[in-house]
């Protein structure tokens, strides 16, 4: 049940803000019910309105790897708002964030600060098409790189949730240079690469999917991208918004030994606080305003309480934290799938490191269509299910599940417990 304060929340806010709020996906519109307005947070749990706990798995989509407010960032951020909240000027602190991310990212030789991810990701499409003299990006169905129009095409995460992978308002000519393939297919690549000669400035990609749930790239897949790209003078472009620093230090790209031309970062960089990135080759960052002719500005870029999220963040990623969120995500795969399998419930759990989503299917989902098999309405009700026991998931099943270095063994056992009664209740509705 919800809370009362969170029901009366949400009808204040949609008086307000368009469907009470901010994010779509956040309306809890796929599962049913009100939205829970969190008044506080604090290591692996929220806290609602009501003064009812969670332990969450959302972690702000993904940046809070550390966990929520933890007290060595809060210090660092009082210490910054007391010499400035925003300069609209250069300061030390962008420069030594750029040079750790080059030093854990070795791919990105120069690198660009904004916002938001979509500003990365729009902002390296423009910057392919600039460098390349070609219009055409290619992108693959089910993969979210942000809400710039050329990308509201077949795209993964809250349009997927909602059914409506297109947006009106987004004009045809803003799509016709966007040029869609399967993940996991290299055939379809090839097919446009083939259909497209010379026009095509780069392939851009989520490296390991989370916008239609967690997909990982079958063995080859990204080496072939790769390869595809060095053939035909075309930029890879990895959006690694959500997997930047959260597989590994370096990213996907490290984890799985292929080297971007571009690369798109959010999330954890920025500790909590809106920042994201775009970077990449020397030559090829280097033709960015105003080092070259290619246009990109931002009034709150390099914002100095940001970048100091952002190096505390960074300077806290050790082996020992990746092993432990290794080690933690198994077990909860292990054990989601345990609890599904007990309760009769079809259910394939897809994880890498923290990153972590159960399907509600019997088909492996490895690409698009294989994601979209899954029974939203089962999901809907294991949702708030575990919900009611006090486990905060993403409210879609196209989402990734985040485990951060704030969670406990102890968290991870009382989840899978939930898990197992929320499975039964999944069962019990299907009969």
């Amino acid at each position: 049940m919800a809370s009362t304060r969170s029901v009366r929340l949400f009808t204040r806010a949609k008086r307000v803000i368009p469907g009470g709020v901010n994010s779509p996906v956040r309306a809890f519109k796929a599962v049913g019910g009100t939205p829970r307005f969190i008044a506080s947070a604090s290591g692996a749990r929220l806290r609602d309105v009501d003064g009812q706990q969670y332990i969450d798995y959302v972690m702000s989509w993904g940046p809070m790897i550390h966990g929520h407010a933890p007290a060595g960032l809060t210090r660092a951020l009082a210490r910054q708002a007391r010499l400035g909240t925003s300069f609209g000027a250069p300061s030390p602190l962008e420069v030594d964030l750029a040079e750790r991310v080059k030093a854990l990212v070795p791919s990105m030789a120069r690198v660009r600060f904004v916002s938001s991810g979509t500003e990365a990701a729009m902002s390296a499409a423009r910057v392919a098409r600039g460098a390349t003299g070609r219009d055409k990006i290619v992108k693959f169905i089910g993969c979210y790189h942000g809400h710039a129009d050329a990308f509201l095409v077949q795209a993964g995460s809250g349009a997927l949730t909602f059914g409506h992978p297109n947006s009106p308002g987004v004009p045809a000519g803003a799509v016709a240079g966007t040029l869609l393939a399967r993940f996991n297919d290299l055939t379809s690549v090839e097919a446009l690469v083939t259909a497209n000669p010379r026009e095509i400035a780069a392939i851009m990609i989520e490296p390991v999917a989370g916008n239609m749930g967690v997909v990982l790239p079958q063995p080859g897949f990204l080496q072939g991208l790769r390869a595809i790209c060095d053939r035909h003078g075309i930029l890879l472009v990895f959006d690694e918004v959500m997997t930047g620093f959260r597989l590994a230090p370096g990213g996907a790209q490290q984890a799985f030994g292929v080297r971007p031309d571009l690369t798109c970062l959010g999330k954890i960089i920025g500790g909590g606080l809106p920042v994201a990135a775009y970077g990449g080759r020397a030559d090829v960052m280097d033709q960015v305003s105003p080092a070259g002719p290619i246009y990109q500005a931002g009034t709150l870029s390099g914002n100095p309480l940001a970048m100091t999220a952002g190096l505390w963040s960074l300077k806290g990623l050790t082996p020992a934290l990746y092993k432990r969120l290794a080690a933690m995500g198994q077990t909860l795969a292990e054990g989601l799938a345990s609890a599904a399998r007990d309760a009769g419930v079809p259910l394939q759990v897809n994880a890498m490191g923290s990153m972590i989503t159960p399907f509600f299917t019997d088909v492996p989902v490895r690409d698009f269509d294989s994601a979209t098999t899954s029974n939203t309405k089962a999901f809907g009700v294991f949702f708030n299910a575990m919900l009611d026991r006090g486990v905060y998931l993403p409210p879609s099943q196209f989402e990734s599940w985040f485990l951060s270095g704030a969670h406990t063994a102890k968290d991870i056992a009382t989840t899978i417990e939930a898990a197992r009664a929320a499975m039964r209740k999944v069962a019990r509705r299907k009969g």
